[in-house]
Parts: C-alpha cells; sequence; structure tokens
C-alpha cells in the first residue's frame, strides 16, 4: 500500500483515512455578522471531493473585538450555528475529517479588523509597515475569558458537525505570543519561565478537551521556533509538545515563524536561524523539527506543513515513520484534487506559481527598503492565493495570470471593503492600566 493511502489511527479512537492533510488557510469569506457562507460550503465541498483524510478550516475566531482580517468567521454569540452545519456537512461529504482552527490573533490584527489589540504584554509588532496597531496587555480575568472562549468554539464546532478541532499556537498568534519570551514580558503566573508562558496553550487545551469530550480529536499547530533571536526556541517547543502528549493530543502540526519572521513562507531572514542544508535540500521546512519531536513524543502523530513539493519526499518521510500527516496548502489552491492523486501513487511534483510571483520597483520606487520591498512580496504572494481561493469558493477554476501587483490591489481593495460592510465595531474597553507587563 502506497505509505500516503494508509489509514491513520489517532489517540482519541478515530481514524484518518489517509495521510494527506488540507493545511489551514484563511478564507476570508464570512458575511457582514461574521457568519459562514455558501462559499465556505462550495470550497470544502471541492476540497472534500479532492481526496484528502484531514480538512483543516482557516482561523475561526473566538472574539469578534479581535480578527485576523476581514472575512473571518466568529463564533460569539452571534448566530449562525445553521451555516456552521451546512459547511461541516460539505466538508466531509468525501469520507474525510473536517477540523475547525480555534484562534485569537492577538497583537496579529490589521488596523481595518481592530485598532485596539491585545497581547501577553504591550509589546508591538515589528515591522508590517504600520498594518499593525501597539497593542494592550490583557487583564487575567481576560486571559480566563478567552480561554472560556476556545471551549465555547469547540463545543459547538463539535455539535454542527466538525469532526474535530486545531488550537492556533503556532505563526504569532496569541497563543504564541505567550510563548515567546519576546512578546510576553509578564511577570505573574502568565510569564516568565517556560511552565509560565505555556501555561495559556495548556489550560486552553485543557478547556477545549473537557468541552468535547475524550472521543473527539484535538489538534494542536505550534511553532517548532520564532527563527528570532531571544524567540521561542526548538527546545521550548519540545518541552511544550511533550506536556501536550501527557494531556492526550490527537495530533501536532508543527510549523514556525511569526509575522515578522515569516518562516511559514520560507523566509528565515539574515539574522534568524538557518534551515540546515540537509533540510535546504529535501524541501520541508520543518522536517528536522519534526525528526527531533519525534524522538521526544514518540507515540503522538506528528503533522508537517510547509515546503512538501515532491511526492517521493512525502512517501519517504512518512513509510520512515518521521511524521505521521502530510500537510499541503497552496498547491490545493491551484490543484483541488492533488490528495487522490498522491494516494493513487501520483508522482509529478506539486504546482508551485509562487515562485513567479514577484514584484518590481514599480510605483515603489527604486530607493524602496528592502525589507518593505520584502513585505510587499510575501503579501503580493499571500494575495495571489486568496484570490485563487475566492475563484473556488464562488464555484469557477483558478486564475493562473493573475499578476502580483493586480492580486496585491485586489486583495486591499477588497479586504476594506469587507471591513466597511462588517456590521460590529469594535470599540477600546475601559480597564486599568495592566500591571502585568
Amino acid at each position: 500500500m502506497d505509505p500516503l493511502s494508509k489509514p491513520l489511527a489517532l489517540p482519541c479512537g478515530a481514524a484518518l483515512k489517509n495521510r494527506v492533510a488540507k493545511a489551514a488557510m484563511t478564507e476570508g469569506l464570512a458575511d457582514s455578522n461574521d457568519n459562514a457562507t455558501e462559499c465556505h460550503e462550495t470550497l470544502y465541498g471541492r476540497w472534500s471531493d479532492g481526496g484528502a483524510g484531514l480538512l483543516l478550516t482557516g482561523n475561526v475566531m473566538v472574539d469578534r473585538r479581535y480578527l485576523e482580517r476581514p472575512g473571518n468567521v466568529v463564533i460569539d454569540g452571534n448566530g449562525g450555528e445553521a451555516a456552521l452545519r451546512r459547511w461541516a456537512a460539505a466538508g466531509t461529504r468525501g469520507g474525510n475529517h473536517l477540523w475547525m482552527q480555534i484562534s485569537h490573533p492577538g497583537r496579529q490584527c490589521t488596523r481595518m479588523s481592530s485598532s485596539h489589540p491585545v497581547s501577553s504584554s504591550s509589546v508591538k509588532l515589528k515591522g508590517m509597515m504600520g498594518l499593525m496597531a501597539p497593542p494592550r496587555a490583557l487583564e487575567i480575568v481576560e486571559i480566563h475569558d478567552i480561554i472560556r472562549r476556545f471551549a465555547h468554539v469547540a463545543r459547538i464546532a463539535k455539535d454542527t458537525g466538525f469532526t474535530g478541532v486545531q488550537i492556533h499556537s503556532a505563526h504569532g498568534y496569541l497563543s504564541s505570543q505567550f510563548l515567546s519570551p519576546r512578546a510576553n514580558r509578564r511577570t505573574d503566573e502568565w510569564g516568565g519561565s517556560l511552565e509560565n508562558r505555556a501555561r495559556f496553550l495548556l489550560e486552553v487545551y485543557g478547556a477545549v478537551r473537557e468541552a468535547v469530550g475524550p472521543e473527539f480529536p484535538i489538534a494542536a499547530k505550534l511553532n517548532s521556533a520564532d527563527f528570532q533571536k531571544g524567540g521561542f526556541s526548538k527546545e521550548e517547543s519540545t518541552q511544550v509538545a511533550r506536556w501536550l502528549a501527557e494531556r492526550g493530543l490527537d495530533l501536532l502540526e508543527i510549523s514556525g515563524g511569526t509575522y515578522e519572521q515569516m518562516a511559514l513562507f520560507g523566509d528565515m531572514g539574515d539574522d534568524a536561524e538557518r534551515k540546515a542544508e540537509s533540510t535546504k535540500r529535501r524541501e520541508a521546512y520543518f522536517l528536522e523539527y519534526a525528526r527531533d519531536m519525534r524522538q521526544a513524543v514518540e507515540g503522538m502523530p506528528l503533522m508537517v506543513t510547509g515546503g512538501f513539493r515532491t511526492p517521493s519526499l512525502m512517501r519517504e518521510v512518512v513509510a520512515a515513520g518521521e511524521v505521521d500527516v502530510i500537510g499541503i496548502g497552496r498547491p490545493l489552491c491551484v490543484a483541488t484534487d492533488l490528495p487522490q492523486v498522491l494516494t493513487q501513487g501520483g508522482s509529478e511534483p506539486l504546482p508551485t506559481p509562487e515562485k513567479d510571483l514577484r514584484l518590481g520597483p514599480g510605483m515603489l520606487g527604486r530607493a524602496s527598503p528592502i525589507h518593505s520591498m520584502r513585505t510587499l512580496n510575501g503579501q503580493a504572494e499571500v494575495a495571489w492565493f486568496y484570490r485563487q481561493i475566492i475563484e473556488l469558493s464562488e464555484g469557477r477554476e483558478p486564475v493562473a495570470s493573475l499578476g502580483a501587483w493586480g492580486a496585491l490591489f485586489g486583495h486591499f481593495g477588497r479586504e476594506a471593503g469587507l471591513a466597511r460592510r462588517r456590521k460590529f465595531k469594535a470599540k477600546p474597553i475601559a480597564l486599568p492600566a495592566s500591571r502585568e507587563t
């Protein structure tokens, strides 16, 4: 049997029908009340038909005041359960699992979503060309409220037909901010030592497990490292993974980086920890971390997302037991049937349209700072794939001819329109100044 087509039994007793997963990609398809729409049904129906054993949704937010971007689905007393049921039904029609990714962005809110973000501490996100406002530190009562919100969303996910959940604790979102000593400067029980910095994630996991019961799959997405000096390290990530494994986590997805250091898109930067040469040769950004993690948490299933493009490598690492699930994201925006092709023995490399997506000096001029150009190039790549998701969600085929500048301007225009039409308008909360930073 092809290694990618083998079922995978999870600790909770559930099973994935194969080893290929659609990784989480933010969709931006919610309506003006932050609810799911017919576009979610169409999009995830197409991905379900594509043959993956697992589909992970994009960010579903726990608080309407704080969005990762306009168009996020939110579960926060705004109704929408019927739409969630239709989404879940469409996304599981191929006999696969559909897990809801549950998230809070913390300080990684664009100003279009919230100009008053919160975080573990009042540490401003560097770079990003001013798109993010400075955060304030969360009060302890707010931390407990957010933990309850994660559990509430998980319960709604189970009740509406999703077959599992994933706690997002990577890529610089709130849980990742608590883990990082660069973002978390607290001096109370939520900061300082790794045990304290991991408290938020572990308590979220505990609350979610209590909400959904022992037989419902719970995954977590965790940074292998922040790839920043003084940030969350590989050794710390391994220890957090051990704690999650001890508590019965069903699947750990390994990723890395933050908005400041976009390792999730293969950009480790000039002054960051470097990928080993063997990892560069073998494509998968986080594969070596997975090997180290496997030794530390033997028995807990591992998923790696980031850079896999060659089927022979995917089969090799799964057959060797280094990785249990292969996560694929961007290629599924242009070829929804790739999981079926892979599990039936396909050997052609996966599409990589992003390699040709680069902005010239264009409207910025030749004197543009290189970090601004790098940020814009990254944004243009992301925007190009967002557009393909929209095309798929509306029943059309991908637009391969779309250029980088067109994708970038189209994306920001659409985001601004979504923000204007959104019925909920976030306001700052009157709280005493935090004493915990």
